[in-house]
């Protein structure tokens, strides 16, 4: 995607804020970082809202970063943390790779691409399948680019210093051995069968929150 009025370390700041992204991604039901790994890899957890009658998901993610020559890479996959199991409430869903590269075009421009390749886990009914492959790319990369308009107002009121991201010095996380941790498979979840639930229509406004909360 084409972004003409944002620049790209801001839309990298964007992705990385944790805080920020609390007050914009309306599917999120809870997001936060677990404990890092380097200066520039951490573990984190994330479960998401998915369209009526599904059940939410949920996944525990490694998650690394580079910045070279204005381009910023974000990338991540499933692990598996002995602290954070699945829940019976959530299906836990696996990253097999995911990930942002944003590159600079101009002062206040920027490239943003998304790539996602995932296994929500379940059988899946159709209408799930299509909706998510017509929209739900298209539909991150346009709620990034409008909280990334609001993102320098709202930084200069909460904590204008703290990048963690650019300033490994400024995380407190708790270490963790990368020996602590292994990937996630998908096959050794349990699989759940939700091929026959039919879609609940929701509003507009429900199905496109996508505001900044001040």
């Amino acid at each position: 995607m084409e972004v003409k009025d944002v620049s790209a370390a801001t839309m990298y700041d964007v992705l990385h804020d944790g805080e920020y992204r609390r007050k914009w991604d309306s599917s999120a039901i809870q997001s936060f970082d677990i404990a890092r790994i380097t200066a520039n890899a951490d573990v984190g957890y994330y479960s998401w809202k998915c369209p009526k009658p599904l059940k939410n998901r949920d996944v525990v993610t490694l998650r690394s970063w580079l910045v070279k020559d204005g381009e910023y890479m974000i990338i991540n996959y499933s692990v598996k943390h002995p602290k954070y199991p699945p829940s019976k409430d959530l299906v836990r869903a696996v990253s097999i790779l995911t990930g942002y590269l944003v590159k600079s075009t101009g002062p206040k421009s920027c490239t943003l691409i998304y790539m996602s390749q995932a296994d929500p886990k379940g059988s899946l009914p159709k209408w799930v399948v299509n909706k998510a492959s017509q929209y739900l790319a298209p539909k991150v990369l346009k709620k990034i680019h409008k909280a990334s308009q609001r993102y320098e107002e709202w930084k200069v009121r909460h904590s204008p210093d703290q990048k963690p991201w650019l300033y490994p010095e400024q995380n407190t996380l708790p270490s963790i051995k990368l020996s602590e941790l292994s990937i996630q498979r998908a096959e050794s979840l349990e699989q759940v069968d939700e091929s026959t639930l039919n879609e609940e229509k929701e509003s507009e406004e429900e199905e496109d929150r996508n505001g900044v909360k001040k």
